[in-house]
This record gives structure tokens, sequence and C-alpha cells, in this order.
């Protein structure tokens, strides 16, 4: 790759009815060379909107969040890829350093250290919008996430929940955020976090692993002490001390979850 030669950068979604939210996503993509959507079934505007803004849409049956994520990241027209969910948009200090990865001229500005050719996968922060505020702190904050990466050498789980992306070598690091917008009500939220529950209990006893009381006791007030105490949570007020909370309440469920199955299929 000669100094001056951009890489191509294809930004790529999966999408189920994310009409109210596709248009500022979408926008703060508009940098990209190319956007894939990749929608199940969508039955409002989702997929007219996305191709409004030029985005190419593909239909294909639920797979599970990390199959899904995958499956639309080998749909982008460049190896080179930028993964965003509907609800998520980039700001615009992640998106200068993201330019700055993908054109390196001279040096990545908004980076944590000098540019390293052999990087294929970058990650950054998510700053979750929750109850009204934006954390900074806890659970919520800074929420790593690995979203830009050169697909021949990083590619998705295939975790039904909770997937993440797996890359080879070393990871880099970009400032700037990458901002969740969730519109969800907190009611909507819980319910959310119960479906994951699930999904994670059976995820882990399909692994082999077994739940104990003491899991059931010990792994919330841990992760409290972690996330509220450790991780200063405290300071994000009552929406830090909400989410950090629901948090426990689910590994609470995970394990509850765990131990029934264990008890009816003795």
């Amino acid at each position: 790759m000669t100094p001056d030669r951009r890489l191509p950068l294809t930004a790529v979604l999966i999408t189920r009815n994310a009409a109210s939210q596709l248009d500022e996503c979408l926008a703060s993509v508009a940098f990209c060379d190319d956007v894939v959507v990749v929608d199940s079934g969508s039955e409002d505007a989702t997929c007219a909107i996305a191709e409004r803004h030029g985005a190419r849409v593909i239909q294909s049956e639920w797979r599970g969040f990390g199959l899904q994520k995958q499956f639309a990241v080998e749909q982008a027209n460049h190896d080179w890829v930028l993964c965003i969910d509907a609800d998520e948009r980039v700001s615009e200090s992640l998106r200068e350093g993201i330019c700055a990865v993908t054109c390196p001229r001279s040096g990545i500005p908004g980076t944590q250290s000098e540019p390293a050719p052999t990087l294929a996968a970058w990650r950054f922060a998510r700053s979750n919008r929750f109850m009204g505020r934006y954390l900074k702190h806890g659970e919520g904050y800074p929420d790593w996430s690995l979203r830009l990466f050169d697909r021949r050498a990083a590619h998705w789980s295939d975790d039904p929940v909770h997937e993440k992306v797996i890359a080879i070598g070393e990871v880099g690091t970009l400032q700037g955020d990458l901002l969740h917008e969730s519109a969800e009500s907190l009611e909507t939220y819980l319910a959310k976090q119960n479906r994951y529950s699930t999904l994670a209990a059976d995820e882990a006893l399909a692994r082999g692993e077994r739940a104990t009381v003491l899991h059931l006791l010990l792994s919330p007030a841990l992760r409290f002490i972690k996330f509220y105490f450790f991780r200063l949570g405290l300071l994000d007020g009552l929406p830090g001390l909400v989410h950090i909370l629901v948090g426990c309440s689910a590994s609470f469920a995970k394990y509850a979850k765990m131990l029934d199955f264990q008890r009816s299929h003795r």
C-alpha cells in the first residue's frame, strides 16, 4: 500500500424494525465507501430508509447475533469493515480516528500509539445512554468495542448473544466514542435483559458448565462491588446505579435458570 492510498471501508449493519433510529445511524457512517444492511424481515420502513441512504439491503433469515453479523461482514464489498448497530452513531472524533486509520499518510491522530502497518483490528469506547444520561463509568463505559477490522484477519464469534469479534494479532485503540443511543424504556430494557439471561444460561449449559448456589449468591454481589465502587459507577448517579443493578439481576437470573434446569434434569 502506498502512503497516500486510502483503504476502502464498508459499514455493516444488521436490522429488524429499526426505522425509528436508522436515519441518524446511517448519516454517521456516510464517510464509508459502501454500506450494507442485512435485514431480517422488517415490517416498518427500515429497508426504505436504508435504500434512501444508498445502502445495499440484503434480506436474510435470522441466525443469532454472532452468525448474523458474520454473514453481513461477508456481504461487504471491501475487506475493511466497520460494524455498527442501528441504535449507534459514530461521533465526529471517532470518525476522524477511523479515517486516519484507513488513510495512514503520516501517523494516526487520535490513537494511543504510533501506527503499525500490521494491525488489522481496532477497538474504541462505546458510550451508552441510559435513563437519559450518557454513562461514563461503571459497566456502561468505556464498554470497549472491537468493530473496525480487516475481515481477512478477524471475524465475529458464533455466540447467539454477547457476540464478539475475534482478531488475529494485536488490536489497536482509537480515541473517540461510539454513541449508543438506545431509545428503550426501562421496561423494555428489563425485558431484553431477561431474554439475554435465558440465552446466556442456555449457552453455558451447552458448554457443559454447572451452576451452584455460590454462583447465585456471589456473582451479583461481586459484580456490584466491581462496577459501582472500583469502576466508579456511583459517579453516574441514579442511572448508573440502576444500570449496574439490572446487570446484577441478569447475572442472578442466569444462574437461577441454570439451577432450575439442572434440578429438573436430574
